[in-house]
């Protein structure tokens, strides 16, 4: 039975993901909500639309919208985000597209939650900088976090750089969010920070290339770490060391890694943010203990 309804189009939906069995996680977890977002956006209903729009008959142009997006996303393996050319990290809305990684990050519950018990006097904190900013979204959290904070964006990718400074101009942060074109801090001017952050490329380069189709169609370079996953981390962690305030942190999101982070850098005795699912994949290290640092 063809379906009528927005209802009926949703369960069809998830009927087809399941068959398909394409990959999830750089939108959603699961089959119902990024079918549900996707079916909102192609329609032009509002993300949060009563349940009752489950019961809107669509017209015969909406079916064909419907179903050219559905085949475009099942069958091509285009990412959700790459299709409505948006983003979201908690409140905020983000513009991408195929130039940049799809923003997902632990990051949106470290920076309001636990960042300022790290930090001396987090009103006054003056400089921040996130390094690999993509899509410009973690640079764009700092600059919302800290008011007062002068941002830098920094991103060896210039299509990168393009998608980031439409997102600082779509937030209105052009005056405090300064964008970098450098490899790590290669090309960046000689600054002390409060806090360095860092969501950089770590997955090793093996499992890149075992990565399902939808991640094929993210940038390599915003994935790939290197053999083991951790060439950009030890060119972060060597810069950073004279890059931080005396009572300065580098928070870095590492993936799947601990282990091997645990194992290569024990002299810096990395601490482990919380995060609710309990991967605890961000680790933070102090300005004192990465100068005295030996690497």
């Amino acid at each position: 039975m063809r379906p009528v309804t927005l209802g009926d189009w949703l369960k069809h939906a998830m009927a087809r993901y399941k068959k398909t069995g394409v990959a999830l996680g750089q939108v959603a977890t699961n089959a119902h909500d990024e079918a549900l977002y996707l079916l909102l956006r192609t329609l032009a209903l509002p993300l949060d639309s009563d349940p009752s729009v489950l019961k809107r008959k669509l017209t015969a142009a909406e079916i064909m919208a419907v179903e050219n997006m559905l085949q475009r996303r099942l069958d091509k393996r285009i990412p959700a985000a790459y299709l409505t050319r948006e983003a979201f990290l908690g409140e905020y809305r983000f513009y991408v597209d195929e130039r940049v990684i799809i923003p997902r990050s632990y990051f949106l519950e470290i920076i309001p939650q636990q960042l300022d018990a790290w930090l001396p006097a987090p009103a006054k904190v003056k400089h921040v900088v996130d390094v690999c900013t993509g899509s410009g979204c973690l640079a764009i959290l700092l600059a919302h976090h800290f008011p007062k904070a002068k941002v830098d964006a920094v991103d060896l990718s210039p299509d990168a750089i393009d998608v980031a400074r439409i997102n600082i101009k779509n937030h209105k942060l052009t005056r405090r969010v300064k964008l970098h074109e450098s490899d790590v801090f290669d090309a960046v001017p000689k600054v002390k920070y409060d806090v360095i952050l860092s969501n950089p490329p770590y997955e090793p380069s093996a499992h890149c290339d075992k990565l399902p189709a939808e991640f094929h169609n993210e940038p390599r370079m915003a994935l790939d770490g290197g053999k083991d996953g951790l060439d950009i981390i030890r060119k972060l962690l060597r810069q950073a060391r004279d890059r931080l305030q005396p009572h300065g942190v580098l928070l870095i999101e590492v993936g799947g890694l601990q282990r091997a982070m645990d194992k290569e850098f024990a002299a810096l005795d990395l601490y482990w943010m919380h995060t609710a699912d309990g991967s605890n994949c961000v680790c933070l290290i102090q300005a004192g203990r990465l100068r005295a640092w030996k690497g």
